[in-house]
């Protein structure tokens, strides 16, 4: 009796769950029919991130209760600080708005950046269409070839400007690592310091995507003209065994918590974001989403014509990162503020 009276509870409680879940699905597929949904680029269009979030428009839409239209637009501007600003502070906060920013741009306000008007712990993250990896690579003909080789000679690589990816990371890793960076900024963008690569003006890039440069380098790699030095990422890529990972290298704690919070950004490569406040059913619905379109064939095969790369980051891992990351210690923080702040 007992147990058949255990079972009866467990049964109703499962029943009263799956009501729930059914019963929040309902609401959010009320709400979402025959809305419009808004996906916000922080950039302008062509980009990478605008490529991105077109190419996800295009298939989200179906895995949304109520099957949304879903279009997108472009609010540049400030590195994508002015749409996560927006995001956080004016942005409707009903589920019918989120939007995808800069890789690095929920980390601004931990480097002292006064324009970054937000708390990134607050805002819902929604997932991220890729882990990104960067690499560090030499032209083939700088004199140093391998890692172990930046410690004792000079490699002279470009970068696009202070802050940026291209210069902060040579910059913290010649504090952390002892690396001999040589750093020429202000090139407009990663096509032109490859360029500068090919001329012979510079010997190297430290890129902060492998996404972005893969369709050039990887040419480049096979022809030995370009000779990868390491990763910059938390984990390998799959296309890249042989290459070192740059955590790696890390010989102490204070170097490794350096090197893990430079890189967090990496974890959430393509990152997508919704405002703070949104009701818990619709929140639900996004995430859910988010995560079924990352695995939808269709959209995945349009994604490979694109040479877009799709490793997908749950909601829950951006978060954990972005709260670990708050975490840092006030001298490990120090180091990369003061590599983003360099001229």
């Amino acid at each position: 009796m007992r147990r058949l009276l255990a079972l009866s509870v467990a049964s109703i409680a499962l029943l009263s769950a799956s009501s729930i879940t059914v019963g929040e699905e309902s609401a959010a597929a009320d709400f979402y029919k025959d809305k419009t949904v808004q996906i916000l680029v922080g950039y302008s269009a062509g980009g990478g991130y605008d490529t991105y979030a077109r190419t996800l428009a295009r298939y989200i839409g179906e895995q949304i209760p109520g099957n949304p239209n879903v279009i997108v637009k472009n609010v540049p501007g400030a590195g994508s600080l002015v749409l996560m600003n927006q995001i956080a502070n004016t942005m409707p906060r009903d589920g019918t708005v989120f939007g995808t920013v800069a890789r690095g741009a929920a980390f601004e306000p931990l480097f002292g950046n006064e324009q970054a008007l937000f708390n990134p712990q607050e805002l819902n993250w929604l997932g991220s269409l890729n882990n990104e990896v960067g690499m560090c690579a030499a032209w083939h003909t700088a004199d140093l070839k391998t890692i172990e080789d930046l410690r004792e000679q000079e490699l002279l690589v470009g970068g696009t400007g202070a802050g940026a990816d291209t210069d902060t990371f040579p910059r913290v890793l010649a504090e952390v690592l002892d690396f001999k960076f040589n750093l020429v900024s202000g090139y407009p963008g990663s096509s032109e310091i490859n360029l500068a690569m090919e001329r012979g003006e510079i010997e190297g890039h430290c890129s902060g995507g492998w996404t972005g440069v893969k369709a050039s380098w990887a040419p480049w790699i096979e022809e030995g003209k370009l000779n990868p030095l390491f990763m910059l990422s938390r984990s390998k890529h799959p296309e890249l065994p042989d290459v070192p990972l740059i955590m790696d290298l890390a010989e102490n704690d204070y170097q490794k918590q350096v090197l893990q919070l430079m890189l967090a950004r990496q974890v959430m490569g393509r990152p997508y974001v919704a405002p703070p406040g949104i009701p818990a059913d619709r929140l639900d619905a996004l995430r859910k989403a988010f995560e079924a379109t990352a695995s939808d064939p269709e959209f995945l095969a349009e994604a490979e014509r694109k040479q877009l790369e799709i490793s997908f980051v749950s909601a829950a891992d951006i978060t954990e990162v972005v709260r670990e990351s708050y975490q840092a210690p006030s001298d490990v923080v120090q180091v990369i503020e003061d590599a983003k702040r360099a001229n």
